[in-house]
């Protein structure tokens, strides 16, 4: 029999997705899921994005430009600009979901053997991506006690060697929710310029900042012109995660010129999801009002009820729609797993993302667990009850 490579061996599992198969028997034996372990909203797509699909006059669905077409990137840019990022369609790649765009950049910027610093829990597809391309993952842990604050510049710094090629963030970040501080982006800015590396920031969240905090970009810093690397999306902005598009910004002429290389490879994103993410720029700024306001008294009602649970402790996101809790117990995926399969109250049961995955230190997030709150507040409100009483009978 073919052997399968040692690549697509070593590539993980989803922490996200792993549970499903539980999850799908539990609905089988009559009990409601609430699902809690994935960053689906049930926000309402823009009606003007939904409508563009629907209605237009094309008769040959064709190909659009590998890099996307120029006017949806021309729109793209004029978005940017009014969020103090000037950039140029020339700047941007579009590409199916934040996840390609992640892929030509390590693609781009890495060769197999080479090293980039993830600052700790992270998006868990980032060691999937890094894996992909032989890439080596390197772990700068954040703790829960401190938020999940940037590590020491001095955690950093001790872990660069010539292999490292760049540092990635996500800003807010997925799983934490940590939204970065101006003076922390600043950090990161003389860290990269030190030694000659890219800082590529995941922003695909700038939207979602509560308490009224301001989101800090990369591509908004001078001097950081052929360092930064900017990674964004549709999925969540305009809670459109179906339509996969996603793009790359930079003004790096050299990487855009590569990427682009990456992205011809594919031929091209997906004609109707980019008209639809073209129109989505039209969306009035009412409905960003109105959602950010929904996600934090979301927000307010998960952290509030979380904290009402003896042994728990969460970290206060300050942006995204994820939060980090510890749980009482020793495995939180066996707990998950448990949760699913052998617990319900009422007909009703929870489904969690174990953060183990979200780390890549071994033995890193083994008590704790990602929550979207994703849902409306009744539901995170029942959602939290079934989790204490699931908590009691585990611990019994």
């Amino acid at each position: 029999m073919p052997s399968i490579s040692i690549k697509g061996g070593s590539m993980p599992q989803s922490p996200i997705r792993k549970l499903v198969p539980f999850a799908e028997a539990a609905k089988k034996n009559g009990t409601k899921v609430f699902h809690l372990n994935i960053g689906q909203p049930d926000i309402k797509t823009p009606q003007v994005a939904l409508d563009a699909v629907k209605n237009n006059t094309i008769e040959v669905l064709s190909y659009a430009r590998s890099e996307g077409s120029e006017q949806y990137r021309e729109k793209l840019a004029n978005y940017y600009i009014n969020n103090d990022i000037h950039v140029s369609a020339n700047n941007i790649i579009a590409t199916t979901g934040g996840s390609e765009a992640l892929l030509f950049t390590i693609g781009s910027i890495t060769d197999p053997g080479d090293e980039i610093i993830i600052p700790e829990p992270f998006y868990a597809n980032y060691n999937g991506f890094s894996t992909a391309s032989g890439v080596n993952v390197v772990p700068v842990i954040s703790k829960i006690e401190d938020n999940f604050a940037l590590p020491a510049i001095e955690d950093f710094e001790k872990l660069i060697t010539p292999k490292t090629k760049a540092i990635l963030i996500c800003n807010p970040g997925n799983p934490t929710g940590y939204l970065y501080s101006e003076a922390e982006i600043e950090k990161l800015k003389q860290i990269v310029l030190k030694h000659d590396l890219f800082l590529i920031a995941d922003e695909v969240y700038r939207e979602f900042t509560y308490d009224g905090e301001k989101h800090n970009s990369v591509m908004a810093l001078e001097g950081l012109e052929q360092h930064s690397i900017m990674i964004d999306s549709v999925s969540k902005r305009y809670s459109m995660c179906g339509a996969r598009i996603g793009c790359i910004v930079s003004k790096n002429e050299e990487f855009i010129g590569t990427a682009i290389k990456f992205a011809q490879a594919r031929l091209s994103p997906p004609t109707y999801a980019l008209l639809a993410s073209e129109a989505a720029l039209d969306t009035p700024q009412s409905y960003f009002d109105e959602v950010i306001e929904e996600y934090q008294d979301r927000r307010n009602t998960l952290i509030t009820e979380l904290q009402k649970i003896e042994g728990v402790k969460v970290a206060n996101p300050k942006g995204a729609f994820y939060c980090i809790a510890e749980l009482p117990v020793e495995n939180s995926e066996d707990f998950a797993q448990w949760i699913l399969e052998k617990f319900n109250h009422n007909n009703e049961t929870v489904m969690v993302a174990p953060a183990g995955g979200f780390y890549s230190t071994e033995g890193e997030g083994k008590n704790q667990v990602r929550i979207a709150y994703v849902l409306n507040k009744s539901d995170l409100k029942r959602c939290v009850e079934i989790l204490q009483v699931a908590l009691e009978k585990y611990n019994s």
